[in-house]
């Protein structure tokens, strides 16, 4: 099946609009912008379902970052409002006193901190400006996992969830985005590895096999199918305990 790319733009710009007559009628859009294609594409659907004055961009360096120019310059494309909030002194505060405490800090714990502090930068401007904030996260990551559970893995609503890496390029190309944000190469900021460095294998084989079930490679597929099952709690409700009384 071929996809139409515009008309799933349309589609999503409709479905925005319908969400926040119903679920922030007057609300402004909030979307933590990277500069990569996912927060490219979901400020600019924004800016179409809402109006670029209801579309507010929080950046959020940690220290200094090499790319934030690509962040500043999305939102002068799109003219929205942004605001720059430097997560590194929250960071370092917040290790600093983990370290005091006697906790063993390992690897995973430093890499998930940093998503998970801006995710709070994002609420917390949200509801400072009377806003929704946006989830980022599109099908082809959460597939593997490749998010943080209470960092970037969490939103109010979320426009790209059911779409694969190929096709969220495809709706920036509908939305006329320049190439330079809809190509730009996903790097996670943070570990300076690119994303399918960090995953072992290309965003282009891993859609095909979810929309196909085809991959050649049997040791890939056997990973893509192992990252899978394992992180599909971070799509699934938490688990509670059913009292009847």
């Amino acid at each position: 099946m071929v996809f139409d790319a515009l008309k799933v733009k349309n589609d999503i710009v409709k479905w925005i609009r319908e969400w926040f007559e119903f679920n922030g009628k007057g609300c402004k859009g909030v979307v933590g912008i990277s500069g990569g294609k996912d927060s490219s594409v979901v400020a600019a659907l924004l800016v179409e379902a809402l109006g670029k004055e209801n579309v507010v961009g929080v950046l959020m360096p940690k220290g200094e970052q090499f790319d934030i120019d690509v962040s500043i310059s999305l939102c002068e494309f799109l003219d929205i409002k942004y605001y720059t909030v430097n997560i590194n002194d929250a960071y370092n505060g917040l290790m600093k006193e983990l370290e005091k405490s006697g906790v063993e800090i390992n690897t995973q714990a430093t890499t998930n901190l940093p998503p998970r502090l801006r995710m709070a930068t994002v609420y917390a401007v949200s509801q400072s400006v009377n806003g929704r904030v946006a989830n980022t996260c599109n099908l082809s990551e959460d597939w593997v996992g490749y998010s943080t559970r209470y960092g970037d893995s969490v939103g109010d609503f979320s426009p790209l969830s059911m779409l694969t890496v190929q096709e969220v390029k495809a709706i920036g190309r509908a939305l006329a985005l320049p190439e330079k944000f809809v190509e730009k190469v996903p790097i996670d900021g943070l570990c300076g590895k690119t994303d399918e460095d960090n995953l072992g294998f290309t965003y282009a084989t891993l859609d095909r096999y979810i929309r196909e079930g085809v991959c050649e490679d049997e040791e890939i597929k056997a990973k893509i199918d192992r990252l899978h099952r394992i992180n599909q709690f971070k799509l699934q409700l938490m688990p509670v305990f059913h009292y009847e009384p």
